[in-house]
């Protein structure tokens, strides 16, 4: 019986795989892959000649029989597109049934889009939440959002370019105006990372392109208020049935006076009532 490897690829740049990923794909026997047009250009660029054949998230019980039989006479790694098999894909339903049958299953650890994400976000992460890409339909996607608005910690998610700016628009309905952090094209040419608020972001990325992975940072506790998010703890306050003289207290935290709180939470209020 053979060994399993899921080996971590690069998630834009080609020059991220490791030394011991170019090795494993060029010593196992086959490699299953997410999208083999994809893969063949990573093959190709470091000379790997080895069989590759498709295996995503349509890919039926007989491949992973095809491939449980592959590992009876010789190693088989399996890759997705970009980073680890596994994380958002197909992958896992492979491995269960390697372990299921015995075979022995070996990680070549890579690049992570999501870990990647956080070190530029510039949010403290000493936990977090991975949602991955969230449900297509609003409905559900707001459920789910609905679902983790009380966690402390950062919250990351995947999306392609032509839901961003709804996800966006969903996150600033359901968590508020946060602190987020949204990268785009990670390790590739055209990288960027994007640092400011969820409304902020909503305007900056008008066109947007390319793949994308947002920080979002946690919710807010009473002790973290400070002038920079006093419009957040105000909106906080009026969505949960507070008046000003109730919340001015705490509001008083932020560092600003009376007055001007006064006048911001007119104003949020008359924007949240429109």
């Amino acid at each position: 019986m053979k060994t399993l490897y899921l080996v971590g690829t690069p998630i834009g740049n080609l020059a991220d795989i490791t030394y011991r990923a170019v090795s494993i794909l060029s010593e196992v026997s086959l490699i299953a892959a997410e999208d083999t047009r994809n893969t063949r250009v990573l093959l190709k660029h470091y000379d790997i000649k080895t069989p590759c054949v498709s295996f995503h998230e349509y890919s039926d019980q007989s491949k992973i029989d095809y491939l449980l039989e592959k590992l009876d006479s010789g190693d088989v790694a399996l890759v997705t597109d970009a980073g680890m098999p596994c994380i958002s894909d197909p992958g896992y339903e492979l491995v269960t049934a390697a372990v299921n049958k015995g075979i022995n299953v070996a990680v070549i650890p890579g690049p992570s889009a999501s870990v990647s994400a956080i070190a530029l976000s510039g949010i403290s992460a000493e936990h977090f939440t991975f949602l991955g890409f969230l449900p297509r339909k609003a409905k559900e996607r707001n459920e789910l959002l609905e679902n983790v608005k009380g966690y402390h910690h950062p919250i990351v998610i995947y999306e392609a370019p032509h839901r961003i700016i709804k996800t966006l628009h969903d996150i600033m309905t359901v968590l508020g105006n946060r602190k987020i952090s949204v990268a785009r094209e990670l390790t590739k040419v055209h990288e960027e990372c994007y640092r400011g608020t969820v409304s902020s972001a909503i305007d900056y990325f008008s066109d947007p392109k390319g793949e994308f992975t947002v920080v979002i940072d946690g919710a807010l506790t009473d002790g973290d208020a400070c002038e920079d998010n006093a419009d957040e703890f105000i909106e906080k306050y009026i969505k949960t049935g507070k008046t000003f003289k109730e919340s001015l207290p705490l509001l008083s935290e932020t560092g600003l006076d009376r007055r001007e709180l006064y006048r911001r939470w007119l104003e949020i209020k008359k924007e949240l009532e429109k």
